[in-house]
C-alpha cells in the first residue's frame, strides 16, 4: 500500500485504541455532586427498583488498562500499523514456510526410502501407492473427485483416456507443470448452419445417428478443427486436443454441451503442482499411473 494509506492507518488504529482508554478513565472517575459510594442515585423505577453508586471493579479495569497496552506492544512486535513491518519482522508467509520446511525435514526419512525409483516401479509398491492416495486426497479430489473419476470440465484418472498421454513420464510432467487446454470459440466463424453441421459430424464419429446431409456439410466444415484434432478426428496428445471418435467427454456429449463448446469454446487448466518437491510429485504420479494400471 502507498505511504499515505499506511499512515493513515496507522494513526487511525492508534487514535481508536488511545480513545478507549480515555473513554474508560472518563468514565471512571468521579463527577461533582456525584453520590457517595453505595448510596442510592436520583435514578429509581418502578417505586422501589433504586441504582446505587458502585464503582467498576478495580480489577475490571485493570484488566482493560492492561489490554490497551497489550496493544501497543502487539503493534511494536508484529505489522498491525500499515507497512510498519514490526520488530519481530513476522509475516504470514515466513511462518508458512518456516513450518513447511520444518514439515520436509520431519518426512523426509519417509520419502527418501522411495528415492531414485521409476513411477512404474512406484506403482507396483503398496507403500508408495498408500503415500500417494493420501497426496491424492490432500491435493487433487477438489476437482477430480475422491474416486478420481471427474467431473464435468475435470477428466476422469481411471480410465485409459488421456489428453496429454497417460505414460508415467507425461503423468509426471502434467503434474509437476500443469497443463493449459483452449478449444478457440467458432460460433462467430462458423454461424449456426455452420455449428448445426459440425456439431452433427462429431456426433457422427463417435457413432451416433445425425442427419446425413448435416454430416456431410460438417465433415467439410471440419477442416476448421483438424488442425488441433486432426483429419480423422482422433485428437492430438501433444496439445491435448481431446479424441472425438470415442463416447468420452470432457464437457459432455450430449447435444447441448457439444454446441456450446463449439460455439462458446472451452478453458481448462490444470495448476503446477511442482511446489510438493520431487518426491511428493512421483509418488502422486505413481498413484494416478496405477488408477488405469491394474497391478
Amino acid at each position: 500500500m502507498s505511504p499515505l494509506v499506511s499512515t493513515i492507518i496507522a494513526v487511525v488504529t492508534s487514535l481508536n485504541v488511545l480513545a478507549c482508554a480515555w473513554l474508560i478513565w472518563w468514565t471512571a472517575r468521579r463527577r461533582p455532586n456525584e453520590a457517595a459510594v453505595g448510596e442510592v442515585t436520583d435514578h429509581v423505577w418502578d417505586g422501589d427498583l433504586r441504582e446505587r453508586n458502585n464503582p467498576m471493579p478495580r480489577w475490571w479495569l485493570i484488566l482493560f488498562f492492561l489490554s490497551i497496552l497489550f496493544c501497543f506492544v502487539y503493534f511494536l512486535l508484529y505489522p498491525a500499523l500499515g507497512n510498519y513491518p514490526g520488530v519481530l519482522g513476522w509475516t504470514n508467509t515466513g511462518q508458512y514456510r518456516q513450518e513447511m520446511h520444518a514439515a520436509r525435514e520431519q518426512y523426509k526419512p519417509v520419502y527418501a526410502a522411495f528415492a531414485g525409483r521409476s513411477v512404474a516401479e512406484l506403482a507396483k509398491d503398496r507403500n508408495a501407492l498408500a503415500l500417494g492416495h493420501s497426496l491424492f486426497a490432500n491435493n487433487c479430489t477438489n476437482c477430480h473427485g475422491s474416486d478420481a473419476r471427474g467431473a464435468v470440465g475435470f477428466p476422469n484418472l481411471t480410465d485409459n483416456d488421456w489428453l496429454y498421454g497417460g505414460s508415467p513420464e507425461t503423468i509426471t510432467q502434467t503434474i509437476e507443470q500443469g497443463r493449459s487446454g483452449v478449444m478457440p470459440p467458432l460460433g462467430a466463424v462458423l454461424g449456426p448452419q455452420g455449428v448445426d453441421e459440425v456439431v452433427a459430424y462429431v456426433e457422427s464419429l463417435s457413432g451416433r445417428s445425425a442427419p446425413t446431409a448435416k454430416v456431410a456439410a460438417g465433415a467439410a466444415r471440419f477442416a476448421l478443427c483438424a488442425g488441433c484434432h486432426g483429419p480423422d478426428g482422433k485428437g492430438n496428445q501433444q496439445i491435448g486436443a481431446p479424441n472425438l471418435t470415442d463416447d468420452i467427454w470432457l464437457y459432455g456429449g450430449s447435444d447441448a454441451a457439444i454446441r456450446k463448446t463449439i460455439t462458446e469454446g472451452r478453458n481448462g487448466t490444470m495448476p503446477s503442482h511442482a511446489w510438493l518437491g520431487e518426491d511428493r510429485v512421483r509418488l502422486l504420479a505413481a498413484y494416478v499411473y496405477s488408477l488405469s494400471h491394474s497391478q
